[in-house]
């Protein structure tokens, strides 16, 4: 029996992915008219016919969307992905998740094998490293992807970049630590060379030179382990050090477990704020005061942004930034310790980097 050629068949002997040949079959406007001429050749060549009332038949939704992100054990991501995917869900699109654990070999991989099963668009929340081996492929196939949290494709205008405005959010915790008289404040957490510490780090250290005053960075894994061993250090070798802002809530959580475990009151004798807020800083004790990215929102927008992009061929802007806003609680305020707990208070929630502190 003579075996019909398939799909994999035209991509082999056109050069091309298997995804742009379905882009091709279905008369997308993303490929390039040569590349689109030298499949069609290749579908001659080869006598291949496209079935099109089978594959309507094969696909009851709107299309398939990947979405890879760099740390599912982190809440804050786990929380963009679920509010991404039930987006995508409510529009009729399927969505394949994939971590990659901080491997970009990892990234590369599952970009690849979600390419070759017909992914439509992608969010990718990136790891750092070899960044060429994941976009390289997207650029050739011609799927629309977006960049988020972490730009490390600098062609915005390919892979449009989408995050929130930690710059603000570090001007936003330091000034509110000025504020409760505090003037030794440490920035706690984060790899030293990532561009995502350099930026959660850029507001902090412009308002303490505003201020006159000594920053103090103690880089490390973004990690409650790290917190906790840093609890410890910093009450042995900086004991003048009366507050901090951490690089995540992760870090944050782990100072509060290390000053415990060290007899130091969080709130009274040291005032902490953490960065993300996700759900566990209003359950701990005390509460954590944290720099709010309303990320399931965020998710929500990003899979907007996409599906706009993918049905009305509304392409996003090369970089976004999403506000963010201080959510101020006992950890840097004191305020209920000993009496219960209030619902904390917020600061900065508009967009005007000069914006002063409200009380």
């Amino acid at each position: 029996m003579i075996r019909r050629p398939t799909i994999i068949d035209v991509a082999a002997k056109a050069g091309v992915s298997k995804s742009t040949v379905s882009l091709v079959l279905q008369d997308s406007a993303l490929v390039r008219p040569e590349t689109r001429e030298t499949v069609r050749q290749a579908m001659a060549d080869l006598g291949y016919f496209y079935n099109r009332s089978a594959a309507k038949l094969r696909s009851s939704q709107h299309g398939l969307i990947g979405l890879v992100i760099n740390d599912l054990r982190n809440p804050f991501f786990t929380e963009f992905a679920t509010s991404a995917q039930m987006a995508f869900s409510a529009q009729g699109y399927s969505t394949v998740i994939a971590n990659t654990d901080e491997d970009p070999a990892v990234q590369a991989e599952v970009v690849g094998s979600m390419i070759e099963h017909g992914v439509t668009g992608f969010v990718i929340s990136p790891t750092y490293g070899a960044e060429a081996a994941t976009f390289g492929p997207l650029a050739r196939a011609g799927i629309p992807a977006m960049q988020v949290l972490r730009r490390v494709a600098e062609d915005t205008e390919a892979f449009p970049f989408a995050s929130l405005d930690y710059a603000r959010g570090g001007r936003l915790a330091t000034r509110h630590l000025i504020g409760t008289g505090a003037r030794r404040i440490a920035f706690v957490g984060g790899l030293a060379d990532r561009p995502i510490t350099q930026e959660r780090m850029s507001g902090y250290l412009e308002t303490m030179a505003e201020a006159g005053l000594e920053p103090l960075c103690l880089p490390g894994r973004p990690s409650r382990q790290f917190g906790r061993e840093t609890a410890r250090s910093l009450t042995a070798r900086h004991p003048d050090c009366e507050a901090a802002i951490s690089f995540n809530d992760l870090v944050a959580l782990g100072l509060l477990s290390g000053f415990a475990e060290g007899g130091r009151r969080v709130g009274r004798d040291f005032r902490l704020v953490g960065f993300d807020d996700i759900e566990e800083c209003a359950q701990v004790w005390p509460q954590l005061s944290s720099v709010r990215c309303d990320i399931a929102r965020f998710g929500r927008d990003v899979a907007g942004t996409l599906l706009g992009w993918l049905g009305g061929g509304k392409r996003p802007a090369p970089e976004y930034r999403a506000p963010v806003e201080l959510i101020a609680r006992a950890s840097s305020t004191g305020e209920g310790l000993g009496k219960g707990w209030g619902e904390g208070w917020r600061e900065g929630g508009g967009n005007d980097p000069a914006e002063g502190l409200h009380a």
